[in-house]
């Protein structure tokens, strides 16, 4: 879960909602982030390549932001 919060970039250090909105975007559609699987080999996160995928994972990340947005002001 940290992972997928560690900015690429030392721009994208900020911790206001659209920065983290930005790691967390960018982190879970190009993908690289290494893991290991079940039986402990080493692999790393697959970009989303499908515009299906794509479209579909962006809103429900937006839909996140708008609620954390809400619960903050």
């Amino acid at each position: 879960a940290t992972q997928i919060l560690t900015p690429r970039r030392y721009e994208d250090r900020k911790d206001d909602l659209w920065s983290v909105f930005n790691r967390i975007q960018e982190n879970l559609l190009k993908g690289g982030l290494p893991g290991r699987t079940a039986q402990g080999k080493r692999t790393h996160t697959r970009a989303v390549n499908g515009i299906d995928g794509d479209v579909r994972l962006n809103r429900a990340l937006w839909v996140m932001a708008e609620q954390m947005q809400q619960a903050l002001s």
